[in-house]
C-alpha cells in the first residue's frame, strides 16, 4: 500500500521575466502642482478638495523648486497666529521645502520602497533632465507588490 497524498496539486509559481520593476511603471504622471507665488490658502484649499497630503512646487519651466506639505501649511497657521498676521499674504516660496530628495525612474521599486523605509517620507518626485516628470508614493510601492504577488521578486 502506498503513501496518499492528499494536498491539492500546486500551482506553480510564474516565474519573473527577469526584467526589473522600475518607479517610472507605477509613478503617478497626473500631478497636481504648485507655483512658488501661490498663496499658501490656495494650497490648502487644493490639498483638501483633492484629498492629497501634499504635492511639489514648479516653475514656470516645470523645474521641481520644492514640496509643500499640509505639515508647511499648519506651520504657517500656526505662525501667522501666533504673530497675529493674515494668511492672505503668505505664499508658497516661503513655506515650502526646498531641499527635496528625488528618485530616478529607472530605479527598481524594491529600491524605492527601502529607501522609502529609509527616509520616512510619503513620497518623492521624479525628476528628468531637471523637469519633474511624475512621483512615485508609498501607495504605488503597496500597488505594485500586490501586481506581483505570485511572481518571485
Amino acid at each position: 500500500m502506498g503513501i496518499k497524498n492528499f494536498r491539492a496539486p500546486q500551482k506553480k509559481a510564474e516565474k519573473n521575466t527577469g526584467n526589473p520593476i522600475l518607479v517610472s511603471d507605477y509613478m503617478t504622471k497626473n500631478l497636481i502642482t504648485f507655483k512658488p507665488d501661490q498663496s499658501v490658502m490656495d494650497v490648502m484649499n487644493t490639498l483638501i478638495k483633492n484629498r492629497i497630503s501634499g504635492g511639489p512646487v514648479v516653475n514656470n519651466n516645470g523645474e521641481l523648486v520644492g514640496i509643500i506639505s499640509e505639515g508647511d501649511c499648519i506651520k504657517q497657521i500656526s505662525e501667522s497666529r501666533y504673530f497675529n498676521m493674515p494668511m492672505a499674504e503668505t505664499n508658497v516660496e516661503n513655506h515650502m521645502a526646498k531641499n527635496v530628495d528625488v528618485i530616478d525612474g529607472n530605479m527598481n521599486i524594491f529600491d524605492a520602497a527601502n529607501k522609502f523605509l529609509n527616509s520616512k517620507r510619503r513620497r518623492f518626485p521624479i525628476v528628468e533632465n531637471g523637469k519633474l516628470v511624475g512621483q512615485i508614493s508609498q501607495k504605488d510601492i503597496l500597488k505594485a507588490a500586490i501586481e506581483q504577488k505570485g511572481n518571485t521578486w
